[in-house]
């Protein structure tokens, strides 16, 4: 009798020893597809070890061109697409409705450094809000991302340079100690991700004259720099943990600020050990070159910028750095390491987590534009009114006066009531309106819009030409709003608006309308 059996030309010893080869297979199959999953989707690894396996499976072509501000996908890493501007000066700007705060230098003035510190985590939450919402849609565009450039905390010392609304004035202490408030509401106190990430910008000494602001070099003595100009980044980055910082455009003693060594890496990271990243302001890195004439081209620009410590620009100036690699201007490990401060900030924002491990990810739509959030936002415009002189106790109105005259275009101007870098609010009242509602049923109202702000600027059609056609004598534009563009079928809503006067930017001029369907009809007599 034999000694051993066959099964189809296979021994039974041989396949006892198959059986058994299989059975480690299977034994060590967790283990193995655990190693097969990339080091940086681990969740268990310190974000640094994740963020070196990511950087280093990226291509330099790849690596360049996640240093813009419109950084694309790579898809074959699982990497979305990221857009790293984003806006919230005083509210979540340009993405659609949301709570709008007094303009900055409005906010400065309630010397309330907890209600900046409240208005900033309320902006975060509705940040995080449209963010969440975005997610769901598959909205990766701009102005719907997790870092905001904002406070803009420039000393404004200099009319002529025209954005001193968007600052908190001239003083270096208020602006420090308001600075630290919003930072810190923003970016939130989880050990682990950020709520969202705030920019102080624009580093630094940068409030001279608008129209030369590509190209102006400043001279601040020592002194001057330290005491006035430096002591709010000092303070939102030493002791507000801001993790970004924006370049400015001008130079400071010959070196545009962006490719500033001294800013950028003596200052910022040395003195102040900044971990953050920073961004350039929008084509400041092209005014290296255009502007400043550092440098004889942006490849070279781009260098220095990368070099210096500006790790993403606003544009895409920075597609010349493969170029600058292949010359020798700069090597790729250069490149990696503002990769891996970029990454960073991404990782502890959660993007790259499971949704649930996030606890800001669970922040519902509704908390975007709350009542809550419009009682803050009340609260922080009659904080912000200032009294200049009561003479002879003219307020409040005597009971007596049955006329009452409002004159200038602010009365009833939206952009005035905005500000800039907004939000867009629902139901935007203007001051106008507001006193015909207070007063109208015991004065006279009369307005007059005035001249413009200045010869440039239009101003609307003021509310008092437009009247509606019937009976009775009323002010107001009839409006019929459609859910398509040629008008056809019936209007999903019909109202009356003072006047055609609308900021639809990313907003939909009614709740649940698209906002590529503009009002198509609208008739007055």
């Amino acid at each position: 009798m034999p000694t051993k059996w066959r099964y189809r030309g296979m021994t039974v010893g041989y396949l006892a020893l198959v059986v058994i080869f299989a059975l480690m297979l299977v034994g060590k199959a967790p283990a193995q597809q655990e190693n097969s999953s990339p080091a940086y989707l681990n969740t268990s690894l310190p974000i640094e070890q994740r963020v070196d396996d990511l950087i280093s499976r990226m291509t330099l072509e790849e690596k360049v061109r996640q240093m813009q501000h419109t950084a694309p996908e790579i898809a074959r890493l699982g990497v979305p697409s990221y857009d790293w501007w984003s806006e919230a000066l005083h509210g979540v700007a340009r993405a659609g409705y949301a709570t709008v705060f007094p303009q900055a230098i409005g906010m400065a003035a309630t010397w309330d450094y907890d209600l900046i510190h409240t208005e900033g985590e309320t902006i975060a939450t509705e940040a995080r809000a449209k963010y969440n919402q975005a997610q769901r849609e598959g909205n990766h565009r701009i102005y719907y991302g997790l870092d905001f450039w904002s406070p803009n905390i420039n000393i404004f010392r200099d009319p002529r340079w025209g954005r001193g609304q968007e600052t908190y004035g001239e003083d270096p202490f208020l602006t420090a100690r308001l600075g630290v408030a919003f930072v810190t509401g923003m970016q939130g106190n989880d050990p682990k991700y950020f709520k969202v990430i705030a920019t102080p910008k624009h580093y630094a000494v940068h409030s001279g004259p608008e129209s030369l602001r590509h190209k102006f070099d400043v001279n601040p003595s020592p002194h001057d720099l330290e005491d006035t100009y430096l002591p709010a980044f000092r303070a939102t980055v030493v002791e507000g943990h801001a993790d970004s910082v924006m370049c400015a455009y001008n130079a400071i003693d010959g070196a545009p600020a962006c490719a500033s060594k001294f800013l950028l890496q003596d200052t910022l990271r040395a003195a102040w050990k900044f971990q953050g990243y920073v961004t350039s302001d929008c084509g400041a890195v092209g005014d290296i070159t255009a502007g400043h004439k550092f440098t004889p081209d942006n490849e070279h620009g781009s260098a220095a910028a990368v070099l210096a410590g500006t790790d993403t620009t606003c544009g895409n100036e920075y597609v010349d750095l493969v170029k600058a690699v292949s010359d020798g201007l700069i090597k790729e490990s250069d490149i990696d390491v503002s990769l891996r401060r970029l990454f960073t900030a991404r990782f502890r924002m959660g993007m790259f987590d499971p949704p649930g491990a996030v606890a800001f990810n669970q922040i519902p739509f509704s908390e975007n534009d709350s009542l809550q959030h419009h009682q803050l936002s009340l609260r922080a415009a009659r904080e912000s009114i200032v009294l200049l002189k009561n003479q002879n106790g003219f307020l409040p109105l005597k009971s007596n006066i049955r006329t009452l005259a409002v004159i200038g275009p602010n009365a009833e101007s939206l952009a005035s009531l905005e500000g800039n870098y907004n939000g867009t609010p629902l139901n935007p009242v203007y001051p106008l309106e507001g006193i015909r509602k207070l007063f109208g049923g015991r004065m006279k109202i009369l307005y007059a819009q005035g001249s413009p702000y200045v010869e440039e600027l239009p101003v609307p059609v003021p509310s008092s030409v437009f009247h509606l056609a019937g009976p009775v004598a009323a002010l107001g534009l009839k409006g019929e709003y459609f859910s398509n563009t040629d008008c056809s079928g019936k209007p999903v809503m019909v109202r009356t608006d003072a006047q055609i006067q609308f900021d639809w930017d990313a907003a939909a001029p009614v709740p649940g309308l698209s906002a590529r369907h503009l009002r198509c009809a609208g008739r007055a007599r």
